[in-house]
């Protein structure tokens, strides 16, 4: 079956455009430029992915997101005013699992949205992700590794959740850094390395042979872990 996107932008030359270009590539689209309409098409369409403009009428594209996000664990990717680093955590934040910058090419909303489709969407809050000896739950934030409770603060406990949630896809340290510090206020890019360290040994994992998670040296971080 083809897949369904759901634009949601006031910009209606925008969507227009996006239409034309995403139909190449065979998907059906559905466009809807305001957030009330958006949400009825998700209710009744169900679709496959949704593109969220920031900038939209009576509310904007975060408490957008947040509903969306409460409704459905549809993967969503927004599209944020460039350079905009606050947005993009925000929206991370509240439960997109991509952001794009405007102005951008329509070749890379494809491909990511083709990405997001492939790896699936985001598991719900009361799921729990198990891979052999370890399980994560999101709901009691607790994280359980063969018979022993493992004892993680907050941002290890994110780090890892965000790490597990996709699992064989490298993390750009960019991204990562962003997933995380929208929940810790004045966390700092280093800060990751050190938690990294920290997560890495309350896993029993060794970098250089790791079991768990990977450093792809001038890419980011992998997740080995296979799911059950």
């Amino acid at each position: 079956m083809k897949a369904l996107i759901l634009v949601i932008d006031d910009d209606k030359k925008l969507t227009r455009l996006l239409g034309e270009y995403l139909a190449r590539f065979e998907w059906q689209i559905l466009t809807a430029h305001h957030p009330d309409e958006g949400l009825r098409l998700l209710r009744q369409r169900n679709p496959d992915a949704v593109v969220l403009d920031i900038m939209l009428p009576d509310r904007d594209g975060f408490e957008t997101c947040r509903q969306l996000r409460a409704e459905s664990a549809v993967p969503i990717l927004m599209l944020t005013a460039r350079g905009e680093v606050h947005d993009r955590i925000l929206g991370l934040t509240l439960g997109a699992d991509d952001y794009l910058p405007k102005p951008f090419e329509p070749r890379e909303l494809a491909a990511r949205l083709e990405a997001l489709m492939r790896r699936g969407s985001l598991p719900s809050p009361t799921e729990t992700l198990a891979f052999g000896d370890l399980a994560i739950d999101k709901r009691s934030r607790s994280v359980r590794l063969g018979s022993k409770d493992l004892a993680l603060t907050t941002a290890e406990f994110d780090l890892l959740f965000a790490l597990a949630q996709r699992p064989g896809m490298i993390w750009e340290r960019e991204r990562l850094f962003e997933r995380i510090a929208g929940g810790q206020p004045g966390f700092e890019s280093r800060s990751l390395d050190v938690l990294l360290s920290r997560l890495r040994q309350k896993l029993g994992d060794d970098p250089r042979d790791p079991t768990w998670i990977r450093t792809i040296r001038g890419a980011g971080y992998l997740f080995l872990g296979k799911p059950d």
